[in-house]
Order: C-alpha cells, then sequence, then structure tokens
C-alpha cells in the first residue's frame, strides 16, 4: 500500500502519535518509579525508563497485530517498524525537555514539579511527534503498516 503525503491525514498521525505517547508514558513513570524505589541516580533511571518506554511502545503495539492473527515473527518485525523512529523521536524530545527544565532531573515523585516537567514534555514530544508520524504513514510506513493487519 503506497501513500502519498497527502493523504495521510492529521488524525491518523495525532492517533499513531498518542499510542506511541500511552507506552511511552507508561515505560517512563514505571522506570522513574523503579530507579527510585532502588535508589538510583538520574542516568541508571533514566536509560530504564527509556528502554521500558520502547517495551511498552512495542507492546501496545505487538497486542493489536497478535490479536489480528498474525504470527509472532511477523508481528515484531511490524511493531519494530511502525514504533521505533516515533518512539525515538517521542524519547528524544521528551528527555531533553526534561534534561533543559531547571529542577525537573532532581524532582522527586512526590514533587508537583515531576509532575508538570512530565506532563510538558509529553504534550512538546507529542506535538513534535505528529507530524513525524504524519510524514511516515503519507509513505506507507509506521502506523500505516500496522493498519494493514486490521
Amino acid at each position: 500500500m503506497n501513500h502519498d503525503h497527502g493523504r495521510a491525514s492529521w488524525g491518523m498521525a495525532a492517533g499513531a502519535t498518542l499510542h506511541c505517547l500511552t507506552g511511552c508514558a507508561i515505560g517512563e513513570v514505571l522506570g522513574m518509579v523503579i530507579g527510585t524505589a532502588l535508589g538510583w541516580g538520574n542516568l541508571p533511571t533514566t536509560v530504564l525508563a527509556i528502554a521500558l518506554a520502547f517495551l511498552f511502545g512495542y507492546a501496545l503495539t505487538l497486542r493489536g497485530i497478535l490479536s489480528a492473527g498474525v504470527d509472532a515473527r511477523t508481528a515484531v518485525r511490524v511493531a519494530l517498524a511502525a514504533d521505533t523512529l516515533s518512539i525515538a523521536v517521542m524519547e528524544l524530545i521528551d528527555n531533553g525537555v526534561i534534561l533543559l527544565w531547571p529542577g525537573a532531573m532532581d524532582a522527586r515523585l512526590s514533587e508537583p514539579l515531576f509532575w508538570i516537567a512530565l506532563a510538558a514534555s509529553l504534550a512538546i514530544a507529542f506535538v513534535v511527534t505528529t507530524p513525524v508520524n504524519k510524514w511516515m504513514i503519507g509513505r506507507g510506513k509506521g502506523h500505516a503498516v500496522v493498519h494493514r493487519y486490521h
């Protein structure tokens, strides 16, 4: 299925980005909770949060593809192709905002700054990643690949 960039709707791109955002947010928060509970510093906690963001992003896509009856090997390949760039952009922007926000890296889970910075960083990442997903879908990549299995 070959799409023209002009045919990729903003709604479809926003939906794909929201899907990505959901997995990233689950992974980020879980990683930060685990890292904090274990008394880890910022770097290992951030690495864990990013790894879990990718894991949960892929898992959400895999769930849908596998429920469509696709074999596991194909489903993994589709999820990797569909989500890698989107999650990478989301994580780069999200973590970049947190890194640049004064005090956000050292904010504790119990502090409003932690949650405000996280929400703002994810919102900014959503805005930046949506055009990336629109571009990919318009070229038959990203979530356009996933939609072939629905």
